[in-house]
């Protein structure tokens, strides 16, 4: 950029630059800084490569945050020492012929990393190709040196040493070897769930030596979903993949599956939303924003959900050759795209049912503290015997007398089930007998149980056949009322009020025109929009329920929304935090006390409703404690 003179003047004359032609190392020195922005970005790189020549195990060693060394070590087909000089060469691959652009079946196909990385730093490239001796080749500073022999099995090993050591400018931004250590792992990571029938080892070898091993994931044979269960479980953490629900589902030529965790599983941050296509780990605005739209509905704003997909389509559907480093891609349809990650997760939530995540029991039993353990350092332990269910019937007969006795507080009824008038104001709980309707089937078989009791005149006691279930009475019945009014509303449609003059908004006629193609979709809500002639949009109709709506600020949100994901649920996310708000206030209120019938209804009303397992802000409305567990804080073997 030319410096700016203050004092501007038309005589000023410039002089006429003049065009030159670069030479092979300042060409491949730019090109690095458009591939290589940091040690992890070689490291995908070279990962990428390793994957690409069909490698089972690939080893990864850097020293000093990938600063001093990266070593990547596979055990792929090879390269003949023919092959290594044009290797370095730019835009020269095996990985297309440069006829199809689109026809992209690879990660690499630019033939771009290797000579940039060898126009940074000091590179060396050892391979064998079967039927081949073993050659090697070192390059420095876009400087290559002939081709030697070597002593190597089979397979590729690629050594970078002292990157960036030919533009030492760019080592000023880089950061501490920790956060260049944890860039690099978290590249590895991604592209181990890529590939779960590959083997990934990640080693720090700083200070020299054998180093330690960061990560390691071995390779998982059998069923794809099997596979890769197996891989997040490793590589994301088992509580994902024990509250993960399965995704499997086609539309137009287009595949998506994957895991996707429960709502009640959701995370603070964006940081376990792990998105690929064609095995292409990708960060891409249109898949993210359809993710967050699937779980609009469960979720707080502030509560992100947390899901690996993984999309599979014809390569000639998918751009991925629209960013340097590969990281966006762009799809012929995406609507088709976003429309199937959507709907197939909202699916998936609703099958889900009542289920709530496993991490909500494992929180509540962390926050119990058992008894201090023994000197050995061993849980103390006590000698105590279960009784079976007949023992247990047999003495609560025994304790049972047939006349209640003369005591000096009063006998609890034994014919109904007690109402809370009848107990003490003293008390903030009471106990219920549940009569099973179908002898053969008790109740406590059903998911949710039978409710036995309830304790601070908000949270039913539920038994069921291997624990207890303690839910929140009001957010339970708030979520059951909002699944009800949206039934409702998806059935009646929107009401809309007609504006008694239309309200003319002034827009550009780009706006105008974004605004129109989605009109259909807005009046489905209630949002009647058209042409009022030049760059005008005149709104005629609102949604009811919204009340008195501002039109302009609402036309400019929805504006914001597409432009940043391509889509707008603005209106459909207001009239739904109105129906939210309005099961919010008809639901059943903390305090009030509750029948037997009257909780036993619900907690069938929850079995039977989707997504009835978190309320409208994604928090749980149950917990579920098993037997075992509640027996190992007491002490019992």
């Amino acid at each position: 950029m030319r410096s700016q003179d203050p004092q501007i003047s038309h005589e000023t004359t410039i002089a006429r630059p003049v065009i030159r032609q670069l030479d092979d190392s300042a060409i491949n020195r730019i090109a690095a800084g458009e591939v290589v922005e940091r040690p992890a970005s070689a490291v995908k790189e070279l990962v990428e490569n390793a994957v690409d020549a069909g490698a089972r195990r690939i080893l990864v060693e850097v020293a000093d945050g990938g600063k001093t060394l990266i070593r990547v070590t596979d055990d792929g087909v090879g390269m003949t020492p023919e092959d290594l000089p044009l290797a370095l060469s730019r835009h020269a691959t095996s990985k297309i012929d440069g006829s199809d652009l689109l026809n992209i079946h690879t990660f690499g196909f630019r033939g771009e990393a290797l000579p940039s990385l060898g126009a940074v730093g000091r590179l060396t490239i050892t391979s064998r190709a079967q039927g081949h001796e073993a050659a090697q080749i070192e390059v420095s500073g876009g400087q290559a040196a002939p081709v030697k022999p070597a002593g190597l099995r089979a397979g590729t090993i690629v050594e970078l040493r002292d990157l960036f050591f030919a533009t030492p400018a760019r080592l000023k931004f880089m950061r501490s070897d920790r956060a260049e250590n944890q860039a690099i792992s978290d590249v590895v990571k991604r592209l181990a769930m890529a590939e779960p029938s590959i083997g990934f080892t990640l080693r720090d070898v700083s200070g020299g030596g054998e180093g330690r091993v960061t990560f390691r994931a071995d390779p998982l044979p059998g069923d794809l979903f099997d596979a890769l269960h197996g891989r997040l479980a490793h590589v994301i953490g088992r509580e994902f993949a024990e509250n993960a629900l399965r995704i499997d589902a086609n539309r137009d030529g287009l595949r998506l599956y994957g895991y996707a965790a429960l709502p009640t599983y959701s995370r603070g941050a964006a940081v376990t939303q792990f998105l690929f296509v064609n095995t292409r780990p990708v960060k891409d605005k249109m898949l993210t924003g359809a993710l967050r739209a699937a779980y609009m509905d469960f979720l707080s704003r502030d509560r992100h959900p947390a899901a690996a997909l993984f999309i599979d389509c014809d390569p000639e559907q998918v751009d991925v050759n629209v960013h340097p480093a590969k990281s966006e891609v762009r799809f012929r349809d995406p609507g088709v795209a976003r429309g199937l990650i959507v709907s197939s997760l909202r699916h998936a939530l609703a099958e889900a049912g009542h289920r709530a995540s496993t991490t909500v029991a494992g929180a509540t039993l962390g926050a119990m503290r058992p008894e201090e353990s023994t000197a050995s350092g061993g849980p103390r332990i006590y000698q105590m015997e279960r009784p079976s269910y007949g023992a247990r019937q047999q003495s609560y007969a025994a304790q049972s007398p047939e006349q209640p006795p003369t005591l000096s507080y009063p006998a609890p009824p034994s014919t109904e089930t007690p109402g809370f008038a009848e107990l003490s104001d003293a008390y903030s709980g009471q106990t219920i007998e549940t009569p099973d309707p179908q002898p053969d089937h008790p109740i406590e078989d059903l998911p949710l149980g039978a409710a036995r009791g309830q304790v601070h005149e908000n949270y039913i006691i539920a038994q069921t056949r291997d624990g207890m279930v303690i839910v929140d009475q009001h957010a339970a019945h708030e979520r059951l009322v909002y699944e009800q009014l949206k039934a409702q509303m998806a059935e009646n449609g929107v009401t809309a009020q007609a504006l008694l003059i239309p309200e003319i908004v002034q827009l550009s006629e780009g706006d105008c025109a974004r605004l129109l193609d989605v009109s259909d979709e807005l009046y489905k809500f209630g949002l009647g929009i058209e042409p009022f002639g030049g760059n005008a949009i005149a709104v005629r109709e609102t949604p009811a329920l919204l009340g008195e709506v501002n039109a302009e600020a609402m036309l400019r949100d929805i504006l914001d929304e597409l432009d940043d994901q391509g889509e707008s649920q603005l209106v459909q996310a207001r009239i739904e935090a109105i129906l939210s708000r309005v099961a919010c206030h008809g639901s059943i209120r903390s305090g009030r006390r509750m029948r037997g019938e009257e909780m036993n209804a619900l907690l069938r009303e929850m079995e039977a409703t989707p997504h009835s397992g978190q309320c409208n802000h994604g928090r749980p409305t149950y917990v579920e404690l098993k037997l075992a567990d509640i027996e190992r804080l007491f002490g019992r073997a």
